[in-house]
């Protein structure tokens, strides 16, 4: 895992949309297409406002969801929601290539059947997606694989369901998808995540976030979330 270390939270969104741009120029160029999977949060949601402002060939960009919960349409606790304001309604990418969640089905196993067959006809069989960013919580998970869901065990599908997690059940993509990923790219901010900031460099398997492959990884976190990384592996400090 790479390591850079910023500012403040408005410095990683910053620093993250510039490296998303340089990817997704790269991507097209080298395959055609540029497929990235966003996480929610305040800090994704500054990066995709700063992204969205980048001189990108949006034509070939794909944007799917890492997570999402079982909401009705328009609800504020919608990933989606955020993601429309702050990427749609701001940059010319086509809103076709905004792949969402299909959260509102009445029959969410087919509706995660339904997402995998999208992400194979712009990624691939199996899919791999270009970028994947992924945020950390304070009790190690990412995207919606929480301790102790059975959702962490699931290796024969890339788009599964979890159980209650505050309050709500989530559609999520699974380690298998994540890990087949070209790059990941981790944003953490605040200081209520540097414990558990700093067990994720330290490779923990215990922790959800843990599971995910760390080769091919970019770690943007803000001074405050980096300050109980190991001395030695901030040596890795871009």
């Amino acid at each position: 895992m790479k390591i850079k270390i910023v500012q403040d939270p408005d410095s990683v969104a910053s620093e993250a949309a510039r490296f998303i741009a340089d990817e997704a120029r790269r991507a097209v160029e080298n395959h055609g297409s540029f497929v990235m999977a966003v996480s929610g949060g305040r800090t994704p949601w500054q990066m995709l406002q700063d992204l969205a402002r980048e001189d990108l060939p949006w034509s070939a960009v794909h944007v799917v969801q890492v997570d999402e919960r079982i909401a009705p349409r328009g609800d504020p606790d919608r990933n989606l929601t955020h993601l429309k304001e702050s990427l749609l309604e701001q940059a010319p990418l086509p809103p076709e290539q905004i792949h969402r969640m299909p959260v509102e089905s009445l029959d969410l196993g087919a509706a995660c059947a339904q997402y995998a067959h999208t992400l194979e006809r712009i990624a691939g069989s199996p899919p791999v997606l270009d970028l994947v960013h992924l945020g950390l919580g304070p009790d190690g998970h990412t995207g919606s694989l929480v301790p102790g869901d059975p959702v962490r065990n699931i290796k024969d599908a890339d788009v599964a369901l979890t159980g209650t997690y505050q309050g709500r059940r989530r559609m999520t993509l699974t380690y298998p998808i994540l890990n087949r990923s070209r790059e990941i790219l981790w944003l953490v901010t605040g200081s209520e995540k540097a414990e558990i900031l700093a067990r994720l460099v330290a490779r923990d398997r215990s922790i959800p976030a843990g599971e995910v492959r760390d080769d091919h990884a970019l770690l943007i976190a803000d001074r405050a979330a980096a300050g109980r990384i190991d001395g030695d592996l901030k040596t890795k400090v871009a």
